[in-house]
């Protein structure tokens, strides 16, 4: 089930589970997870992304394995606001992933989460090489720490 409010995601939780949020792109898929305590953010991994059965199987074993209690999609919007077919195909993969997983998903703005991704590698002189390995879980990371930063201020 896709839950476009935050507040409305937070309560369909149990506590002590954690989350994984996706960075979606063309070519990947970055994957980063939090603690059962929604605090702390981990970049996990990036898939290579294939065909959607393939991709959801693949996202559902590892819900399944890590037992998440829901999913946070990076949702890509324009500088403005706005929202393009970027926003628009992550919207319909949300949905169709919502036929494959029981658990909730949501969304949560991307904006310059990758430009930041890319501040912190170059900070800690990651050569370019491994940034473009890493950079799309990193992301991930990103979008998911400013969630949970969220939640936390909800007192979820």
């Amino acid at each position: 089930m896709v839950i476009a409010e935050i507040e409305d995601f937070a309560a369909a939780l149990p506590p002590l589970r954690a989350l994984i949020a996706l960075d979606l792109g063309d070519k990947t898929i970055g994957l980063a997870v939090s603690d059962t305590t929604r605090r702390i953010a981990t970049p996990l991994r990036t898939l290579r992304r294939g065909k959607f059965g393939v991709d959801s199987g693949v996202l559902a074993g590892i819900i399944a394995e890590r037992a998440i209690c829901g999913v946070v999609l990076g949702l890509p919007r324009n500088m403005d606001g706005s929202e393009g077919p970027r926003a628009q195909s992550t919207r319909a993969f949300a949905r169709n992933l919502a036929g494959v997983i029981a658990e909730p998903i949501t969304f949560w703005d991307e904006r310059l989460s990758t430009v930041a991704a890319e501040r912190a590698l170059l900070e800690a002189d990651t050569s370019r090489g491994r940034r473009a390995e890493v950079i799309d879980h990193v992301a991930a990371g990103f979008i998911l720490q400013g969630f949970l930063d969220r939640l936390g201020h909800l007192g979820a």
